[in-house]
């Protein structure tokens, strides 16, 4: 019996391998490793790519035709104001997709899996928001190629069309935070979406994404003038002008960091408890 069972051991033993246990991963290469996994996704299930390429290219398109001529006399004078403005409002419109990804994990049993690897815990939703970003950065690029094609030619160059779409992504990133919450917090991701149009199409449209809030009626002037996104484009169009507006860059930097310092511990306790 005894010499059987050290044969066992010995089998087991050899399955197992003889050499040094292995170092566990860490934060860091846990987190760029979840973030590969969120592009590897779109390799598999490439329509996910429709929201950063179609979209945007429709977006842009439409509104630079049906809007240009009778809001500044033709679409070549609109472009300049309408560029930045419908390059922030396509790139927050996708931040939701964040929340769904996750919802969709949880949904699908995958979240369960992945929680019991011995990794860093924050590294999942780390991965998923530098996944992320990528796409904003695509969805970016591919507007800015529009609008140059369509004939925009900013002011501020290079520079200044990096620098606002450095500081978009800094927004996005830290508004993600609030749908990674909704994700873990909602049951379905129809009812992800559902809240999450909810707050964006308000949140977009009630702003001088397309036109001056001074064109509008006092009391409507006076609330698009806080939102948020109003502030964000201020600070993308000054930047792409050519002219930075320091007050509105602070502003938005600002807001981020609040976002970030609020929700993300919010998240992470959800993600603690429930995990």
């Amino acid at each position: 019996m005894t010499t059987g069972t050290a044969g066992l051991d010995a089998k087991v033993v050899a399955a197992l391998g003889e050499g040094p246990r292995p170092e566990p991963a860490s934060a860091l290469s846990s987190s760029l490793t979840f973030g590969w996994r969120a592009l590897l996704k779109i390799k598999h299930v490439p329509e996910q790519l429709f929201d950063v390429t179609m979209f945007p290219i429709m977006f842009t398109l439409m509104f630079t035709f049906i809007f240009g001529g009778a809001i500044a006399g033709s679409p070549q004078d609109y472009l300049p104001y309408l560029a930045p403005g419908i390059l922030v409002q396509t790139v927050v419109m996708i931040t939701m997709y964040t929340a769904m990804t996750i919802n969709n994990d949880i949904e699908k049993g995958v979240f369960d899996r992945i929680r019991s690897l011995p990794v860093w815990r924050p590294s999942l939703l780390v991965g998923s928001l530098l996944g992320d970003t990528l796409r904003y950065t695509m969805a970016s690029s591919i507007i800015m190629a529009v609008t140059l094609l369509l004939g925009y030619r900013p002011d501020g160059g290079v520079v200044g069309v990096v620098a606002a779409i450095a500081l978009l992504l800094v927004f996005c990133f830290s508004l993600s935070w609030i749908w990674i919450l909704l994700g873990f917090k909602l049951r379905t991701p129809n009812a992800v979406m559902g809240v999450s149009m909810m707050v964006l199409f308000p949140l977009t449209f009630l702003s001088n994404v397309f036109v001056s809030p001074s064109t509008m009626p006092d009391v409507l002037e006076s609330v698009v003038k806080v939102n948020p996104v109003t502030v964000l484009v201020d600070a993308a169009r000054s930047l792409m002008d050519g002219d930075p507006d320091g007050g509105a860059i602070v502003v938005v930097l600002v807001m981020s960091a609040a976002l970030v310092a609020v929700f993300g511990p919010l998240t992470m306790r959800v993600f603690a408890n429930r995990t």
